[in-house]
């Protein structure tokens, strides 16, 4: 059973055998997360949670007082999903870190465990979710189900499970429960709704409720994944076992997979990356030769099938911006590069948008998962601009780096000091309930 291999594997996770590089690495996730949270927090989305739950007991979220353990990881799954600006994975095409981070900092701050034990469940919440997104995608996603909530939710519970330091037999209960709670459509996500900020929300809710319910006996199917009427069959394919045994053994379980995240610099859907650096490569050749947008006749992008099929031209609200290819182009070559302050509806984007061709490349197309690519090519009353780019920024293979990450956070939370922050780096030795008062003391 394909439990059984994951529940193995979240056990072996120690932090003193896990190489330097993934330790770091989970830091930088941890960081990263922080830095989206507690702007997050602030969101629409993020309001809206925080008027409907008691702030009274239990583990704090960010920016905010403390709750219950599961309404609290709820919380901070909504507030580190709601711009849009959280990390990924281009070939499990999910967001780990808004289901697994809420749930071990949740668990962890309750539970008064140390930094050491937080990143021993962020690499173990991080390898369960992007395995079952590789397992299951592009089928899953094909089938119009969103990753981050549905994989999502096992990682969660990998992560709680391993802060609770449960057992293997538990371990595999509690991914039996997650795996029944596994839900997320993405139709929420172009719809342009709120919903899609749900799913990480109730991915990582659900996460550490399996694992509470596990450690006292709640049972769960071992089967879950694999079985006749399992997570795979029901929510991938028809085919039958053997085919998901052949897929599982073919995917590479014993890298440290939270190596491949990306990291996001704009606060829109990942697809429309690509297309944004190059518009804004092109605005830069643009402006050295004194033209602006107002020179603009006609924006094309070619690009790969997923991403073309964000071609919504006529947004209404934030969310939908973030899922729309025209606006995010119009914006990066009017703007410059976008930011949670300008992405607002003008109508000079809607203008800019309203000449904005958009076609799906077949040769682009067989490159995707491995490359992102785009070519976009402007024209204007002195010529035509043109910039193709393979893979966007902040790609394990085009990296931001811890530089670049604190950079993200203070401009996203300019009134905490980065002092504090810093404290990441030694964050093995300090309880995490003592690092989330210092947190929310810290901001202003």
């Amino acid at each position: 059973m394909i439990t059984e291999d994951l529940a193995s594997i979240i056990t072996e996770i120690r932090h003193d055998e896990l190489p330097m590089e993934v330790i770091l690495q989970a830091k930088s996730c941890f960081l990263d997360f922080l830095a989206v949270a507690m702007r997050g927090s602030n969101s629409p989305s993020g309001e809206i949670v925080k008027e409907i739950f008691n702030i009274d007991k239990g583990a704090k979220i960010v920016g905010l007082g403390s709750l219950s353990v599961m309404d609290a990881a709820f919380c901070n799954g909504v507030f580190a999903h709601s711009l849009d600006l959280d990390d990924g994975h281009r070939y499990a095409q999910l967001h780990p870190g808004c289901a697994v981070i809420p749930s071990a900092l949740a668990v962890a701050d309750f539970q008064k465990k140390t930094g050491k034990e937080l990143i021993e469940a962020i690499v173990a919440g991080y390898q369960v979710s992007i395995l079952m997104g590789k397992l299951s995608n592009p089928m899953h996603r094909n089938n119009g189900f969103h990753s981050t909530g549905t994989c999502g939710t096992m990682g969660s519970a990998a992560a709680a499970c391993k802060i609770m330091k449960l057992n293997e037999e538990k371990i595999i209960n509690a991914l039996g429960l997650a795996g029944t709670q596994a839900a997320g459509l993405l139709e929420s996500d172009h719809a342009g709704s709120m919903g899609k900020h749900l799913h990480a929300g109730k991915a990582a809710h659900a996460g550490v409720l399996a694992a509470v319910l596990s450690e006292k006996e709640f049972t769960g199917a071992k089967s879950i994944i694999d079985g006749k009427q399992g997570f795979y069959n029901a929510m991938v394919s028809d085919t039958n076992i053997s085919t998901i045994e052949n897929r599982w053994e073919e995917i590479d379980r014993y890298n440290y997979h939270i190596l491949d995240v990306y990291f996001k610099r704009y606060p829109l859907c990942r697809h429309l990356h690509s297309s944004i650096d190059a518009a804004l490569i092109i605005k830069a050749e643009m402006e050295t030769e004194g033209l602006k947008s107002d020179n603009i006749r006609s924006i094309n992008i070619r690009t790969y099938k997923i991403a073309a099929e964000h071609d919504n031209y006529h947004p209404e609200t934030v969310e939908d911006v973030r899922q729309s290819l025209p606006f995010a182009v119009s914006i990066s070559l009017i703007e410059g590069a976008p930011n949670t302050e300008n992405m607002g509806l003008t109508d000079l984007t809607r203008s800019l948008a309203s000449k904005t061709f958009i076609e799906t490349d077949a040769k682009l197309d067989g490159s995707y998962p491995y490359m992102r690519p785009s070519e976009v090519s402007v024209e204007t009353e002195n010529g035509v601009y043109n910039s193709r780019v393979d893979l966007p920024c902040g790609e394990p293979e085009n990296p931001l780096n811890m530089k670049d990450l604190n950079q993200k956070f203070q401009e996203l939370n300019p009134n905490v000091e980065m002092e504090l922050m810093n404290t990441i780096e030694q964050i093995e030795s300090i309880y995490i309930s003592d690092f989330m008062d210092m947190l929310n003391l810290n901001i202003k």
